[in-house]
C-alpha cells in the first residue's frame, strides 16, 4: 500500500446547468420509465451510460425529424429555432432543461439581429450551444475560435461581440482589446458564465497544493481538454483519465498528496470511484 493522501476538489463536478438537466431526466425517467434526450445529455459517456440504463434514448436532429408524439428532453447547451418549429410539426413534447445563462445569451443576439447589428461569435465550430446561437441569427453571425480566425475576415467598423458561455473572459477582453486598438468600435456582450470561466483560476491553485492530480473528465468535453491542460501547465504531473480503470499504480509514489478534479461535465460520482481506487494502491 502506498498510503496515498486523496482530496477531491470540491469546486469541481457539474455546473448548475447539467446539475438541472440532469435532475430533471431522472425525475422523469423514474415517471416515465424511458425518455428522449437530443444529443448527449453531457460530454461524459459513463454519465450518459449510466442514465440510458435508466431509459434514457439519445437520439439527433435527423431522429427527430422521424419522431412523433413523444417527450424530448433539450439539454443545457440550448437549440436553435428551428429545433422548436420540428417539435410543432412531428408534436413533440419538448422538456426544456436549456441553461438560463445560455437562454439570456440566445436572446440577447436575437436581439441584436433584429437590430441589423454584425454579430461576431467567439465560440467553438459546431458545438452544440454555438449552433445554438447562431439559430438566433439565420445562420449570419460569424464564429472564430481564435483572434487570428477572426482578422482574417473583412471586418465592418462597428463589431457586435459576444462569447459562447464557457470560454475564457481574459481571452474575450484580450480580442475586445485588440480589436479597439486597431480602430474598431466593439459593443462587447460579456455573458460569459462566471462558474465555468473562473475554474481555470481555481484549478491552478488546486493543482498546486498536490504532488500529483488525477483530472477526471470525459473525452468528448472540450471544456474538460481545456481546464485538464490548466492543471497540467500548473502541475505537470497531472494525469487524465475518463474512468477508474484507466488508473495506473506506477504513476503514484509512496505516501503521496493527490488531488482529484475534473470538468463541468464530470459527475462528482466519478470521481469519488477514482478517490477510492487510489485509496487501494
Amino acid at each position: 500500500m502506498r498510503q496515498l493522501q486523496v482530496h477531491i476538489d470540491s469546486n469541481s463536478g457539474f455546473c448548475f446547468g447539467v446539475i438541472y438537466a440532469i435532475q430533471m431526466a431522472e425525475d422523469l425517467l423514474e415517471e416515465k420509465g424511458y425518455l428522449y434526450c437530443l444529443g448527449d445529455i453531457v460530454h461524459n459517456d459513463v454519465e450518459v451510460e449510466r442514465l440510458k440504463d435508466k431509459g434514457l434514448r439519445i437520439i439527433d436532429h435527423a431522429m427527430l425529424q422521424t419522431l412523433q408524439n413523444e417527450p424530448v428532453l433539450i439539454r443545457a447547451h440550448g437549440e436553435p429555432p428551428s429545433t422548436y418549429q420540428m417539435a410543432l410539426q412531428n408534436n413533440l413534447t419538448l422538456i426544456d432543461a436549456s441553461c438560463p445563462v445560455v437562454l439570456k445569451l440566445q436572446n440577447r443576439i436575437k436581439t441584436s439581429f433584429d437590430k441589423q447589428e454584425q454579430i461576431f461569435i467567439y465560440g467553438k465550430h459546431g458545438h452544440a450551444e454555438v449552433i445554438g446561437l447562431l439559430g438566433q441569427t439565420n445562420n449570419e453571425a460569424i464564429v472564430f475560435e481564435n483572434l487570428d480566425e477572426l482578422l482574417r475576415h473583412e471586418l465592418p467598423q462597428n463589431i457586435t461581440l459576444y462569447s459562447q458561455t464557457t470560454k475564457s473572459t481574459d481571452s474575450f477582453y484580450r480580442i475586445k482589446g485588440e480589436l479597439e486598438a486597431r480602430g474598431h468600435a466593439v459593443a462587447a456582450n460579456d455573458t460569459i458564465c462566471r462558474q465555468v470561466s473562473n475554474r481555470d483560476k481555481e484549478l491552478r491553485h488546486f493543482a498546486l497544493k498536490f504532488d500529483k492530480v488525477v483530472f477526471v473528465s470525459g473525452t468528448k468535453s472540450s471544456n474538460g481538454r481545456v481546464l485538464y491542460q490548466v492543471c497540467k501547465d500548473t502541475n505537470p504531473n497531472t494525469y487524465f483519465v475518463s474512468k477508474k480503470e484507466e488508473l495506473q499504480p506506477e504513476w503514484f509514489g509512496e505516501g503521496e498528496r493527490i488531488g482529484i478534479c475534473g470538468a463541468t461535465s464530470t459527475p462528482m460520482w466519478l470521481m469519488e470511484e477514482v478517490r477510492d481506487v487510489l485509496l487501494t494502491f
